[in-house]
């Protein structure tokens, strides 16, 4: 391949066109590319390798920035190549994707990446004249032409800084993986992985029949009650047919011995069971004589108490003839108390009314009996109110002209006061129908602001709430997140309940079906009618109606983990949108903004409202202006009729007010003197009657006490309270008749029980030693119930065993093969992975490798030794590394003048890049011809030059002339000084502020 002409515009540091034409660079074979350190000089490499492959070699292609920070906006970045390759001559058109300002409007926009491929000789080429433009397209038929990847073609055509120092250094994992991206071999790595994955297969296989058989020890030995035999730490252990013989043996052993120990249990338990009946039945007898004597016993301490028993009922009932009269006086007293209380009420009325009219004092200390003196007083009281009657017509004229003289009054100085006010008013007419003409035009103004400034307060307000909804939908959100898990744990839990219920009901599979045998019918599942021995419950058994509550509970807890998680989800959205709607604004932020818009609307509001009412209020004033002047005439003419009218009945007033002054007395008027006086006399009967009332109530008291007296006397008692005292209600008769009965029953039922036949002859204090009869019959039920379970037990352990026995002999059979195919293929993985009998302790991928690094040491010994005078050469080692870590990739100096093997690392700065540009070229030479690629017609090195001094830069000089030979183009990136006198064909890199240019110099 030989590089004819780059173009690059806008392209790194050049923001402007720049031209490099390799056939004048060329023109010599060697050419320098030199600039200030920064100016852009690997930029021209990698705007090569960026036409070539879309990307640029290093670091400097992970940052993906290759448009140029000063280019203008309305230039394109973009990179053309013309080359020649495998004899065609193509251009290569290709463009970065980058952010550009958008043509219209503000912001940025993604430019697209973009890339074409044309063939100049396009009568050879056999490709249509517009060539490729698929981005794809173009990269796999560059890789086609080049016969290598970008990063082979990184390697061997661009020289980058420091990396074969590095590679020369490198530590063996290094270089590996370097020479596995230049040499592609990956499909050994795939040959190792194949072999070591087979090799993990067969080992899951040989696991899966050893766990089948560990598995099947475990559940004989689980069968047999007995831990499973252990490994010792072998992994790889498995118990033999010698361990089943010797476990069957012991459980037929166990077997017949249990059926002994089962029938000399059952035989002591009946003999047991019959004494402790005995025991029970004498223990019976006893125990009824002793209830009995003690009942008597009992019944004979509490006769003081039955005595007083009988007395108080006998005292109840000759009480009940007094309980009517004690009532009837009780009322009496309660009347006598009620009339004293009213003639006293009545008494304090008059006292406080009488005091101005009435000597009341000297009328309540007359005798109690006297009632006529009030009745009296009271007439006369009457008689004087009915001589006022004919002044109360007067004084109803005289109230009646006061209040017209008032109103005259009132009238007169309301009728001056509007004069004075509509003098006012009209002074002030033209100042008020300009103000409200100015009110008008606001409001006019703020109606036309109205619909916008209300749009904006809804929105306001709409974000405020959802600020406030924010906390409480977040809270939701939690809480829907948190019943999800707990959902979910619930319907584990329940899956896990459900499938022990079904596990435990396996186990007690046989149980169930032992449950549904009967006598004489055939088995269900061996069709015997006999059954000698069914299975008992173990532990707590398990059915069918158990299993099915458990599937009910863990189908409801998977609708409930269903529907959970469906309100989690809902809960997540809804959050989501409020966040979307508020965009980051706090609940303080929005409320602000709500207030003031909500302000806003709401002055607006109101002038709006007030527009109908401003304007009626302009037209108002506008007509008013007339009217207030024939209103002030008007008022004045009312006012000089109302000062003549009154003035008359002030006359008339006066006269009147002198007569109704000495009839009305002490009092406000006469109509209140009269209403006094009537009040007073219907007091004073009122007084009257509480005493007669009261006087017949004392009399029918002491009536009825006397007679109280006489019934309790003729009862038997001592005073009426003692009766009072003796009376009881007919629930506590019944129940002092009720305890007598029962204690007389009890006697006769504890004297019966003593007569009878079977207990005659029973002591009551015989002692019967109950407990330890019964003690010893549980212990030999609790042993022939133990030897059962024991029979059965063992029966069952040696059934089970015998079952699994032919499964675990064809399952030792099966593990024979697999175990022989397992370490065949395990000891052919090893060796492919440098492990085992590999004696090298390489890798099939490390040979592979190795040898291509045989072959890069010789072709870059032939480069090293001609710039080093002969002195160095490389030694390629395949001795593994130091600490076990594979060999085959060691790459050490044979230093000619020591005849030693020195490693890399000891030479010196000039020297390590000597060896690191024979090594990149012989790299290079090994790289292409493997890949079978393109002849590589042109080669950059980048920098290293300013480590060697004087003759060692002679000896690279004559090795870079050699590279010429056959037209070659070597490139050279520098910036040192002797090298821009020793090549005269150069291309300069100049930097400036505004961005960095190309200077072509030859000769």
């Amino acid at each position: 391949m030989r590089l004819h002409r780059l173009d690059l515009t806008a392209f790194g540091p050049y923001p402007r066109h720049e031209v490099v034409d390799f056939d004048v660079l060329g023109q010599d074979g060697l050419f320098l590319l030199h600039g200030d350190t920064g100016a852009g000089k690997t930029t021209v490499l990698d705007a090569v390798a960026f036409a070539l492959f879309g990307s640029v070699p290093g670091a400097r292609g992970e940052v993906k920035r290759l448009r140029c920070d000063y280019a203008s906006p309305d230039v394109v970045t973009e990179v053309v190549l013309e080359f020649s390759v495998q004899g065609h001559r193509l251009r290569l058109v290709r463009s970065p994707e980058y952010e550009r300002p958008k043509r219209n409007g503000n912001g940025v926009t993604t430019q697209r990446a973009r890339a074409s491929l044309t063939w100049l000789d396009q009568a050879s080429s056999g490709h249509a004249p517009d060539g490729l433009t698929r981005i794809d397209e173009v990269a796999r038929t560059i890789q086609r032409l080049l016969g290598m990847t970008a990063e082979q073609f990184f390697q061997v055509v661009l020289l980058p800084q420091g990396e074969f120092a590095r590679f020369l250094r490198s530590d063996t994992v290094e270089r590996e993986h370097l020479l596995e991206r230049l040499f592609g071999t990956e499909r050994f790595a795939e040959v190792e992985r194949w072999f070591r994955d087979a090799r993990q297969a067969s080992w899951h296989v040989l696991q899966g029949h050893r766990q089948q058989i560990r598995e099947l020890v475990a559940r004989v030995a689980q069968a047999a009650g007995q831990e499973p035999p252990t490994d010792d730490g072998d992994v790889e252990h498995i118990p033999g047919p010698s361990w089943l013989a010797a476990v069957r043996a012991r459980l037929t052993d166990e077997a017949e011995l249990a059926a002994k120990n089962d029938q000399q249990a059952r035989e002591t338990k009946e003999m047991a069971d019959a004494e402790l009946r005995r025991v029970q039945k004498l223990a019976e007898r006893v125990r009824r004589v002793r209830k009995a004597t003690a009942a008597l016993a009992d019944l004979a301490s509490k006769a003081d108490q039955r005595r007083s028993w009988a007395e108080e009922l006998a005292a109840a009932r000759r009480a009940v003839s007094a309980v009517a009269a004690y009532q009837a006086a009780k009322r009496a007293q309660a009347d006598a108390a009620s009339a004293r209380k009213a003639e006293e009420r009545a008494t304090r009325y008059v006292d406080e009314l009488g005091t101005v009219v009435v000597d009341i004092a000297a009328l309540l200390e007359l005798p109690s009996a006297e009632v006529e003196a009030f009745e009296e007083q009271a007439r006369t009281l009457r008689d004087e109110a009915g001589g006022l009657q004919p002044l109360l017509a007067d004084a109803e004229a005289q109230r009646t002209d006061e209040a017209r003289l008032l109103a005259l009054v009132g009238r007169e100085r309301r009728v001056s006061d509007a004069v004075e006010q509509l003098g006012e008013h009209q002074a002030a007419m033209p100042g008020r129908l300009v103000a409200a003409r100015t009110e008008l035009d606001e409001a006019n103004h703020a109606a036309s602001r109205l619909d916008g400034l209300l749009a904006r307060a809804a929105e306001a307000k709409a974000m405020h709430c959802d600020a406030l909804r924010l906390p409480k939908t977040e809270r939701v959100a939690q809480a829907a997140r948190t019943a999800a898990t707990a959902a979910v744990d619930r319907h584990q839990q329940a899956r896990e309940a459900l499938l022990d219920i079904r596990q435990r009901r396996l186990n007690g599979m046989a149980t169930e079906l032992a449950g549904d045998l009967r006598d004489g019918e055939p088995c269900g599942v061996c069709g015997s009618a006999e059954h000698p021995a069914p299975a008992r419950p173990v532990g707590q058994s398990v059915g069918e109606a158990q299993e099915r509550a458990a599937t009910e509970i863990e189908q409801a807890a998977a609708r409930e983990r269903e529907r959970a998680t469906a309100a989690m989800a809902e809960a997540e959205l809804c959050l989501a949108a409020l966040r979307e709607r508020i965009a980051g604004r706090t609940e303080s932020d929005l409320a602000a903004t709500s207030a003031v818009v909500s302000a806003e609307r709401d002055a607006a509001s109101a002038a709006a409202d007030l527009l109908p009412l401003r304007t009626g209020a302009v037209a108002a004033l506008e007509a008013d202006v007339e009217g207030v002047r024939a209103r002030l005439a008007s008022a004045e003419l009312e006012r000089a009729q109302l000062i003549a009218e009154r003035t008359s009945l002030a006359d008339q007033v006066c006269r009147r007010a002198g007569r109704l002054a000495s009839a009305r007395g002490p009092f406000p008027d006469v109509l209140t003197r009269r209403t006094h006086l009537l009040d007073l006399a219907a007091a004073l009967d009122n007084c009257a009657q509480r005493r007669s009332t009261r006087l017949r109530a004392e009399s029918r008291q002491a009536e009825w006490e006397a007679t109280l007296a006489d019934v309790s006397r003729s009862a038997g008692f001592r005073s009426p309270a003692a009766a009072i005292d003796a009376v009881r209600d007919d629930a506590a008769m019944t129940r002092l008749a009720d305890r007598l009965a029962e204690a007389d029953n009890r006697v006769a039922a504890a004297q019966a029980v003593l007569a009878e036949p079977e207990l005659v002859g029973v002591r009551p204090d015989a002692e019967i030693d109950l407990a330890a009869v019964e003690t010893l019959a549980i212990e030999a039920a609790e042993e022939a119930e133990l030897a059962a379970l024991m029979l059965g037990a063992a029966q069952r352990r040696l059934r089970e065993v015998n079952d699994l026995a032919d499964r675990l002999h064809q399952a030792w059979r099966e593990l024979a093969p697999v175990e022989a195919e397992y370490h065949w293929l395990a000891g052919l993985a090893e060796v492919i992975n440098g492990r085992g009998q590999n004696a090298r302790k390489m890798s099939l991928r490390s040979y592979v490798l190795a040898a291509r690094l045989a072959e890069v040491a010789v072709a870059a010994t032939r480069r090293l030794q001609q710039m080093s005078q002969d002195r160095y050469s490389f030694v390629h080692s395949d001795a593994a590394g130091p600490r076990g870590t594979r060999g085959g990739l060691g790459l050490d100096v044979l230093d000619d003048y020591s005849g030693q093997v020195r490693p890399a690392k000891t030479l010196s700065g000039g020297e390590s890049f000597l060896a690191s540009l024979s090594l990149a070229l012989g790299l290079a030479d090994v790289v292409a011809a493997e890949t079978g690629g393109a002849l590589l017609d042109t080669l950059f090195i980048d920098e290293g030059f300013g480590m060697l001094d004087a003759e060692a830069l002679d000896q690279v000089m004559d090795t870079l002339d050699d590279l010429r030979v056959g037209g070659r183009v070597v490139g050279l990136v520098s910036h040192v000084e002797e090298l821009r006198q020793r090549i005269p064909v150069r291309l300069r890199v100049c930097k400036a502020r505004s961005g960095s240019t190309l200077e072509l110099i030859a000769g």
